[in-house]
C-alpha cells in the first residue's frame, strides 16, 4: 500500500496486549461468534432501509452485537443534538467496536475509511447506513471528502469521525488531525467530542484494541474470549459553532477535552504498554507502527 507523509500512523502493536483478562471458555466464546453472526446478517437483511428505521429500532441492532459479545455498555452524558441541525461528532479510535457503541448510544452517519466499504458483509451495511468513505492514501481526494461531509452536516445529519485517523491502544491517544474540522467549521455546526475507553474488573484495558497485523478476525475472536469486558462512553461537552475559527484549534479543544475525561475516568496514560517511546498527547505509547 503506497503511503504519504501524512498517512496516518499509531506506533501501537501486539505488545500493547499484555494480557492477563479473565476470559470464557472456548465453547462460551464460539457461542457469542455465532450470536453475533445472527445479528449481523438481521443488519445485512434490513441494511436497504437501515438509513430510515427509526433510531431506537436502529440502537438495538448495535445494542444486541455489544449483548452478543457479552460487552457491557456503560453511558456516562447524553448525546443529544437539536433536531434539523447537523454535528461533527468525533471519537478516540481503538477498535471496530468503537462505531458499535457510538450507534449504540445514537445511531448517525459516520466518516470510515474506503477500505471498510470493501468489507465482506460490513461494507454493505456501513454503505448502506450512508457512511462518507475516506481515502486515505490519496490526498488529492481529502478536499473532496470534506465537502461532502460539509454538505451531510449543512443538511442535518449527525456523522461521526476518528480524527486519530487510525486505531490506537487505547493507553496512548493520537493526534487529531484537523482536516475533517474543517467541514463543521464551513458548515457552522458544533462538535461534539466522545471519549470512549474499555475496561475488565474497573481497570482499563487494551485486549479489544484492533491494532498492528491484526486481521479482523483475530480482533473478533479476542473480544469473543473476554470475560467481564465493558465499554465506557462518555459524551462531552459540545464545542459550539464560532468558539474558534482555525480547524487546528478545534482540533486541539476537541482531542483536549477527550484527553481530560480519559484521564478523569482513570484511564493511566502508558499503562501496560512500553514506556520507550512518547505519543503526542498521552505519555507510553509503544515504539511498533501500525495502521
Amino acid at each position: 500500500m503506497s503511503t504519504h507523509a501524512w498517512f496516518p500512523r499509531s506506533p501501537c502493536g501486539p505488545e500493547c496486549r499484555a494480557g492477563g483478562e479473565p476470559t470464557v471458555g472456548a465453547v462460551r466464546a464460539a457461542g457469542r461468534m455465532i450470536a453475533a453472526a445472527f445479528v449481523v446478517l438481521l443488519a445485512v437483511i434490513v441494511s436497504p432501509v437501515l438509513a430510515v428505521l427509526p433510531k431506537a429500532a436502529a440502537r438495538l441492532v448495535f445494542r444486541a452485537v455489544l449483548l452478543a459479545f457479552g460487552v457491557r455498555l456503560r453511558v456516562r452524558g447524553e448525546l443529544v443534538v437539536t433536531p434539523g441541525r447537523g454535528a461533527l461528532v468525533v471519537v478516540n479510535h481503538i477498535s471496530w467496536l468503537d462505531a458499535v457503541a457510538v450507534n449504540a448510544v445514537r445511531p448517525m452517519r459516520a466518516v470510515a475509511k474506503k477500505e471498510i466499504g470493501a468489507w465482506p458483509v460490513i461494507g454493505r451495511v456501513v454503505a448502506a447506513a450512508g457512511t462518507v468513505f475516506l481515502d486515505r492514501e490519496g490526498l488529492r481526494a481529502l478536499p473532496g471528502t470534506v465537502a461532502e461531509l460539509a454538505t451531510a452536516l449543512r443538511g442535518g445529519a449527525v456523522v461521526t469521525a476518528n480524527p486519530e485517523g487510525t486505531t490506537w491502544c487505547g493507553a496512548a491517544l493520537g493526534r487529531f488531525t484537523p482536516a475533517l474540522f474543517q467541514a463543521a467549521l464551513d458548515a457552522g455546526v458544533p462538535v461534539r467530542p466522545v471519549a470512549l475507553r474499555f475496561t475488565v474488573d474497573g481497570a482499563p484495558t487494551p485486549a479489544p484494541s484492533f491494532v498492528g497485523a491484526d486481521t479482523l478476525i483475530d480482533s473478533v475472536r479476542r473480544v469473543a474470549r473476554l470475560r467481564g469486558l465493558v465499554l465506557e462512553v462518555v459524551v462531552l461537552d459540545e464545542i459550539a459553532p464560532g468558539t474558534v475559527a482555525h480547524r487546528r484549534d478545534l482540533a486541539a479543544l476537541a482531542s483536549a477535552s477527550v484527553t481530560a475525561a480519559l484521564l478523569t475516568s482513570g484511564t493511566t496514560p502508558g499503562s501496560r504498554v512500553p514506556s520507550q517511546a512518547k505519543s503526542r498527547h498521552f505519555p507510553g505509547a509503544p515504539s511498533r507502527s501500525a495502521r
